[in-house]
């Protein structure tokens, strides 16, 4: 979760092929301050909930006119959401009040490129950390900048989706894998089919 002692922090609702999405971004502090990403949130139920978990998470207050590199960040997460793959890897983001673990989760899962996953235990594994796959989920679930930090392309051992607590659990994983060319079977025990 962000913490509300972020300064400048703003935010933004759009609407996507998967839903409403929210960004939430700080200009920063101090005499030359960089703007980054503090905050990504998936669509909830409806657009009201998906506004109201974005201004919770980052503290921020909605934008009245989000500056150009917010917007196209937004018009790539759109595209991406359509299909045309976009990598993410190149927006500034603000983890700052993420741990140091949880900050070494994220740059590794950034790695991943679209339509590729790794496990949990792989992620581990490239920390040097082999036994800390439970840590490492867990890292995950409080991922801020979803889809920014694709936690989505994280799976389970043996090719099951392990969780997501994005709305729509690991229905919403399977859709967000299936629109960069990654399938999991439907069923109680869902496993991953294929990537490209």
């Amino acid at each position: 979760m962000i913490a509300a002692c972020l300064v400048n922090v703003e935010y933004e609702i759009f609407e996507t092929s998967l839903g409403p999405c929210g960004i939430a971004w700080t200009y920063g502090s101090g005499p030359a301050p960089s703007p980054a990403v503090v905050g990504f949130q998936l669509p909830e139920a409806t657009t009201e909930l998906t506004e109201a978990r974005i201004a919770q998470r980052s503290g921020g207050r909605k934008s009245n006119d989000a500056p150009t590199w917010t917007t196209q960040i937004i018009r790539r997460v759109c595209r991406h959401l359509e299909g045309n793959l976009q990598d993410f890897r190149d927006v500034e983001i603000d983890l700052e009040m993420a741990g140091s673990f949880a900050r070494k989760v994220y740059q590794a899962a950034r790695e991943i490129p679209p339509g590729q996953t790794r496990t949990y235990g792989e992620l581990a594994r490239l920390l040097n950390k082999p036994n800390a796959a439970r840590a490492v989920g867990q890292a995950l679930g409080n991922n801020p900048i979803a889809l920014i930090v694709p936690c989505h392309r994280v799976v389970a051992a043996g090719g099951k989706p392990g969780g997501f607590t994005a709305h729509g659990g690991w229905a919403t994983k399977q859709r967000m894998l299936a629109i960069e060319g990654c399938y999991i079977e439907s069923g109680d025990a869902p496993t991953l089919l294929a990537t490209r």
